[in-house]
């Protein structure tokens, strides 16, 4: 095999690359479009206190810091803790990167749910308050 032959390898498993993940994104983009709102820290700021806010990120990543007044529901659990969150008010939903607060938001679409937002930039990027559990 030639480096000719090694190099067009390559570039045909880079750009395989390249469209596994942008097709990746493009179904996490239309499928929170189909399940939520998507909204801004701005916009989150301002409805979270008529709200239920909820970090569907696992619970070490919560206790390690979460946006005041949030609620942990773990995504791993989130399908039998559903029953807790509440149909008339708005649910606001956020993880790290919005991956895992898109599927949480098809689900809660897919039982009923309406009234769904997901925080546009996830906690990485949040500038609120926020509380972190103590450790001892």
């Amino acid at each position: 095999m030639g480096i000719s032959q090694i190099l067009l390898w390559l570039n045909l498993v880079l750009v395989s690359v390249l469209l596994f993940f942008g097709a990746n994104w493009l179904f996490y983009y239309f499928m929170g479009k189909k399940s939520a709102t998507i909204i801004t820290e701005e916009e989150f700021k301002a409805g979270m206190r008529r709200a239920q806010i909820i970090d569907v990120r696992e619970k070490n990543e919560f206790d390690a810091g979460h946006i005041l007044g949030a609620r942990n529901v773990p995504y791993t659990l989130f399908a039998d803790s559903m029953g807790g969150i509440r149909k008339d008010i708005p649910i606001y939903l956020y993880d790290n990167t919005k991956t895992l607060s898109v599927r949480a938001a098809n689900k809660l679409r897919k039982q009923g749910y309406t009234n769904i937002f997901i925080l546009k930039t996830g906690y990485s990027e949040w500038s609120g308050k926020t509380k972190k559990k103590k450790m001892l």
